[in-house]
């Protein structure tokens, strides 16, 4: 088992004493965003970081050395404007972050950058997929990002999610509960109706927030039926999806 680092944590001479062509780097990304009326504004970002830790651990017990970077906390979260205390950047801002940090870590030598998304905003998606686009065709190292909304991925993440009625329902509640059940508005939760509407064919037919697609609480699924047995699960499943399309990048 190799070690899994904090980049924050360590100083410069350490991360000049790493082998950085053996290194992989990964990036929590989330957004702040509106998640229904008991989860946190940064939801996203704690099951990003949960993603991260787990693909870290497994992907350390096959022989790489890993460092894990401080997560981005703003992303492009149009659908969730209409909610006081989302904080929406553009997409051009998140591609150009993002590029940047691959650009910067291709010059230190690191061998991969793998992202671990768990903001599905498409807007937001597009963006990841155009910096991995811009990375490759500028030859910096490559970028691993699986894309939770697609085959095989979404298909491990349960009945819910495949649904595509996932917002801060059965599926992120029971992440956060998981990892953190202090930042849980359990009360309200066990309160919430279930609200079976699919926010993903809701963005197929073209609404453009949480409002116009049926979820005036800013949550889509059933948040009463979550609980922390299957949040670890999930994190457990996140974790393997990130390693597993890491090791497949690395064995091309």
């Amino acid at each position: 088992m190799m070690p899994v680092h904090d980049l924050a944590q360590l100083t410069w001479e350490e991360v000049r004493d790493l082998d950085r062509r053996r290194t992989l780097v990964i990036l929590p990304v989330g957004a702040m965003e509106a998640h229904g009326p008991h989860l946190p504004l940064g939801t996203d970002i704690i099951i990003a970081n949960a993603m991260a830790e787990s693909a870290a651990r497994k992907l350390s017990k096959r022989g790489h050395p890993i460092v894990v970077l401080p997560q981005v906390i703003y992303a492009p979260a149009t659908f969730a404007a209409e909610f006081p205390g989302t904080v929406s950047v553009s997409a051009a801002s998140l591609t150009a972050l993002v590029l940047d940090l691959a650009r910067s870590l291709s010059r230190q030598g690191f061998r991969l950058l793998a992202i671990a998304n768990a903001h599905l905003d498409p807007e937001h998606l597009t963006a990841l997929y155009e910096t991995v686009k811009l990375a490759r065709q500028s030859g910096m190292l490559p970028i691993v990002f699986p894309d939770l909304t697609r085959k095989p991925w979404g298909s491990r993440l349960g009945d819910e999610f495949r649904s595509g009625a996932c917002h801060a329902g059965q599926f992120e509640t029971s992440i956060v509960l998981g990892v953190w059940r202090e930042f849980v508005r359990d009360k309200i939760r066990r309160s919430l109706p279930p609200n079976p509407v699919s926010l993903s064919d809701a963005i197929k037919a073209g609404k453009r927030t949480f409002g116009e697609a049926g979820g005036p609480r800013a949550y889509f699924g059933n948040p009463g039926a979550a609980s922390a047995k299957e949040g670890k699960r999930l994190i457990d499943t996140l974790g393997t999806i990130l390693d597993e399309a890491v090791t497949a990048e690395i064995d091309r």
